[in-house]
């Protein structure tokens, strides 16, 4: 069983199940998967008991708002899992649910004669905010897939009762173990919008992208595409620029790659995209809002001094990065103009964001993931 409730979680369980698939043979093993989870997972074969994806949230009272789905989606789950009585239950980031999953389901099977191998792959930020979590983690999994680098270590000091393994980062496989060459495009310059993939993110950066992207026209001459993952997401971005009276360039669904590999610069929300970006070398201007009571809660709890992974990664800033008030469009607008009038300045982007690609491990993450995985089932 598998439990991934992001698109990208639902994407990295699907290269799982693939992994695990091509693995299983030489063990003698047959592998069958449920999952909650969405598209990807679907098409990766396995049995969809609910579209986990479509539940996604962002912020305080949007969860608070879903309660009760959540709440009906969590003990489904758990009922399905007591009847199907699967040998592992792999939670795929998300680590809110699947936290509270693993430990209501340590709770429910202790002393019985069912004993699931309990994964989690891609570790909860633990070590951004509530470190505490990482005792759930010690006390409830047989095994901890981690795909940052730093992690190891951290969890080495915080939680050595749990199994950890660094496996790499997906990202390497997606793009075929290679970094791209720059490319070089005749013409002005290019910016990439990438505002999110979740409702609630494209309704606070979109209007304060756009904003920011007019002001950089007064400066500079660029072409603009704007990046999202899904038709949705693009109706919604069209509807928000009518509302507030805003020109946007058309919406493209899917295409990062190509998007990035011919781009200049990028305007990016500092989710997972902002590593996408470091692969292909595109220096990049993030940001992040939140609704008010979500960012108090947050600034109180986050221990970390970035929010964009690249920046975490390097331990500094190689993306000028702007949170809730700071994320203003005059302030995206002068450190993109500070990249694009700057030759040696771009320059220098790519070369730190190339450092931190470097620093990913190498290709074959979910096969390492899937090994560790399958390495327990000697001793069910």
């Amino acid at each position: 069983m598998l439990i991934a409730g992001e698109p990208s979680g639902d994407q990295l369980a699907s290269e799982l199940v693939g992994a695990i698939r091509r693995a299983a043979p030489a063990l003698g093993l047959e592998p069958s998967f449920v999952a909650a989870g969405g598209e990807h997972l679907a098409g990766a074969g396995a049995e969809l008991l609910v579209d986990l994806t479509r539940h996604s949230v962002i912020g305080l009272w949007e969860a608070i708002r879903k309660y009760a789905a959540f709440r009906r989606i969590f003990d489904d789950l758990m009922r399905r899992a007591l009847e199907l009585r699967p040998d592992f239950v792999v939670g795929i980031d998300y680590g809110g649910f699947n936290l509270r999953f693993a430990k209501a389901l340590r709770r429910r099977t202790r002393g019985t004669d069912w004993q699931p191998r309990i994964v989690q792959f891609v570790s909860p930020q633990v070590w951004a905010s509530r470190p505490g979590r990482a005792r759930v983690l010690e006390e409830n999994h047989d095994l901890l897939l981690g795909i940052l680098p730093f992690e190891k270590a951290w969890y080495a000091r915080h939680a050595p009762g749990v199994p950890f393994e660094f496996v790499g980062h997906p990202l390497v496989d997606r793009h075929g173990g290679r970094r791209p060459e720059p490319r070089s495009v005749p013409g002005p310059a290019r910016i990439v919008l990438l505002p999110g993939s979740r409702p609630g993110e494209l309704e606070r950066h979109l209007p304060v992208l756009l904003r920011a992207l007019e002001r950089i026209r007064q400066g500079f001459a660029v072409e603009a595409r704007l990046v999202l993952p899904n038709a949705s997401l693009a109706d919604q971005a069209r509807a928000i620029a009518g509302r507030e009276g805003l020109a946007m360039p058309a919406a493209e669904v899917g295409g990062l790659s190509d998007a990035l590999s011919a781009a200049t610069l990028a305007l990016a929300s500092t989710g997972t995209v902002t590593l996408e970006c470091a692969w292909y070398g595109v220096p990049t201007v993030a940001l992040y809002r939140t609704s008010w009571s979500t960012y108090e809660i947050g600034r109180r709890l986050i221990r970390v001094k970035y929010l964009a992974m690249p920046n975490l990664l390097a331990d500094g800033v190689v993306m000028p990065e702007f949170i809730q008030d700071a994320a203003t469009p005059g302030a995206i607008a002068e450190a993109a103009l500070a990249l694009l009038r700057d030759p040696g300045a771009l320059a220098e982007s790519r070369a730190a964001l190339g450092r931190v690609v470097d620093s990913l491990g190498l290709p074959g993450a979910c096969d390492r993931a899937a090994a560790a995985i399958l390495a327990t089932a000697r001793s069910l």
